[in-house]
């Protein structure tokens, strides 16, 4: 169980980090071109996307790093926690768009982070 919930955090972490530190380097036009799916940051200024690519970022930071380090472990499962509100808005707003196949991922990413939550939460001996 814990080598699944370490493969399943190490995977969607490195992902958000890719991204959140894509949504902070690049500008709004170059993120759209990245792909299809891309277009949800036209209802978003530039001050908001740096937040969001903040959030992603530290998120993936916070999945992993605690746990790996032993240091404050608890943070992982919050980090998880935290990322499942946070896409929880990003199916909010592919709901407000009508972009349901993409409201289909959003709701994968929340149910993987529902998981880590629960496992890290149940295996971890918090003192």
């Amino acid at each position: 169980m814990n080598t699944t919930l370490w493969i399943i955090a190490g995977i969607v972490a490195a992902g958000f980090f890719a991204g959140g530190a894509a949504l902070l380097l690049m500008p709004k036009e170059k993120y759209r071109a990245l792909g299809a799916n891309q277009h949800w940051v036209d209802d978003f200024g530039r001050g908001h996307l740096k937040a969001i690519g903040t959030i992603k970022l530290l998120g993936a930071i916070g999945l992993a790093l605690p746990a790996a380090v032993g240091v404050a472990p608890l943070l992982a499962p919050i980090a998880a926690c935290g990322l499942m509100l946070f896409m929880a808005g990003a199916a909010t707003t592919r709901l407000r768009r009508s972009e349901w196949g993409y409201m289909a991922g959003d709701i994968v990413f929340i149910a993987m982070f529902a998981f880590l939550a629960w496992g890290r939460f149940a295996l971890q001996p918090f003192a």
